[in-house]
């Protein structure tokens, strides 16, 4: 008899689909920013910094979110906290469309941000404490298969939108501007999230902790049946601590009290996958493409054709993660980002600018949106999703609640940073300059990768070591 045909693989599957919501929102919520940015500056008199600075706080909330939400994780429950993040998601999304001003508008997107941040890191958390080790990556990358999805979907309403109303600062329905609608199209999948997860058990390594292993393994039993679910509970409770449960302090060596090797590793896969510059063109893609002298409608089409292009990506590596394993995605995508960005550094510096800052790429305009959309497909295939696989099944259970605050809190820091000096680099350094700076970081990354990560493919999490 097959060893795995207990398991109840629809299950499986449909649990870890709604989890993956948590991850179209946040894909939707960080994009929709992207459409808004003219509107936002007009409605609210906003400088260049004033601008930054609306755009990136709710990385701030992200941040604050993703640290937090996994110790809350490890109290509450994972099953729990997604309820929490869902309600905050449709909270944002009303009360940043209806503000009327930007600090009120700033409060909406922070509370996004909580609940993004703590998508970003209570999805993977969950969906790898359910699925089986032999196709844990391929389950894990619908994260980014669902953030990519929901892109796609910001980008084309932003995109029908502005087709509608003329602009995004122009009227639209009940005589609010389209920016607005832009924002509250989050509402609906929002609360289809919220419903849906009164339908999904509680992580059953979650329950092992806080011992209620009765109906751990009432869970585990419908998952992986009878007896693979009883051997199941016991290999997690014996991964566990016998004298206390998972803490923040566990993160430290307690003979070096020096913070563990595999929690440095994990913060800079965390930082690198954003400092490669990857949510400029997510968040200031449109902007991007106007001052590379393409029209606002051009500029949010090709927005529409990254996300789709980010989507094929993540199906591919969906299905291959589990064949191929973790390193490899990431060693190709580094050196095809560096290769992309490069190029587009060359394409920048033959522009010549016009009186007014918009730039004219000549016979490169092609080769421009080529690189720049390989680039996106490259992220898509390795750092995007393979950033979330690791992250969420690299640390042992015993740390995994605390290994991912801290890590989920440095790629929002990180994602922060390079929000929020970009248009500052625009304006000082150019585009060439600022593509440069993310070239030697995607550089930097094959190195690390190279040297650094231990594979992970067809671990069970029992046995990930400290």
């Amino acid at each position: 008899m097959n060893k795995h045909s207990n398991e109840n693989t629809i299950l499986i599957m449909a649990i870890s689909c709604v989890a993956a919501m948590g991850a179209f929102l946040f894909g939707f919520d960080t994009g929709v920013i992207n459409g808004t940015v003219g509107g936002l500056r007009l409605a609210f008199n906003l400088t260049l910094v004033e601008s930054s600075f609306n755009i990136a706080s709710t990385l701030l909330g992200c941040a604050i979110g993703a640290f937090y939400s996994g110790r809350l994780a490890d109290i509450y429950g994972r099953r729990f906290m997604l309820v929490i993040s869902a309600i905050f998601f449709i909270v944002s999304a009303w009360g940043s469309g209806i503000a009327d001003t930007s600090n009120v508008f700033i409060f909406y997107r922070m509370i996004g941000g909580l609940a993004v941040g703590a998508a970003s890191i209570l999805v993977p958390m969950y969906i790898v404490e359910v699925v089986p080790a032999r196709y844990r990556g391929a389950y894990a990358a619908l994260q980014q298969v669902a953030i990519n999805v929901g892109l796609f979907f910001v980008f084309m309403s932003n995109y029908l939108l502005v087709h509608w109303a003329g602009t995004s600062i122009n009227s639209f329905w009940l005589g609010y501007e389209a920016w607005r609608w832009m924002l509250w199209g989050e509402l609906l999948p929002a609360f289809i999230f919220l419903v849906m997860l009164f339908f999904v058990p509680e992580s059953p390594r979650y329950l092992v902790v806080r011992e209620k292993n009765k109906q751990a393994l009432q869970v585990l039993t419908k998952l992986y049946g009878q007896f693979f679910g009883e051997a199941k509970l016991m290999e997690i409770s014996l991964s566990l601590s016998s004298d206390h449960k998972p803490r923040l302090s566990d993160l430290k060596n307690p003979t070096s009290r020096k913070v563990r090797r595999i929690v440095w590793i994990g913060m800079g896969i965390a930082a690198f996958q954003q400092l490669i510059g990857i949510n400029v063109v997510f968040y200031y893609g449109a902007i991007l493409w106007e001052v590379a002298g393409f029209s606002e409608s051009n500029a949010l089409l090709i927005n529409v054709i990254s996300a789709g292009l980010s989507v094929g990506a993540c199906i591919f590596t969906i299905l291959f993660v589990d064949k191929w394993g973790r390193r490899p995605f990431l060693l190709i995508g580094s050196v095809g980002i560096t290769v992309c960005l490069l190029l587009l550094v060359f394409v920048f510096f033959q522009a010549v600018p016009d009186i007014y800052g918009v730039m004219d790429l000549g016979n490169y305009d092609t080769l421009a949106l080529i690189a720049a959309n390989a680039y996106v497909f490259f992220f898509n295939l390795s750092w995007g999703p393979v950033m979330w696989v690791i992250l969420g099944e690299m640390f042992p259970n015993q740390i995994r609640g605390s290994g991912l605050a801290v890590t989920g809190f440095v790629h929002w820091i990180a994602n922060f940073a390079i929000t929020m000096s970009f248009p500052l680099l625009l304006s000082n350094i150019g585009l060439v300059g600022a593509y440069s700076i993310y070239s030697f970081f995607a550089f930097l990354s094959v190195v690390f990768v190279y040297r650094y990560l231990n594979e992970t493919k067809g671990k069970e999490l029992e046995e990930m070591s400290m």
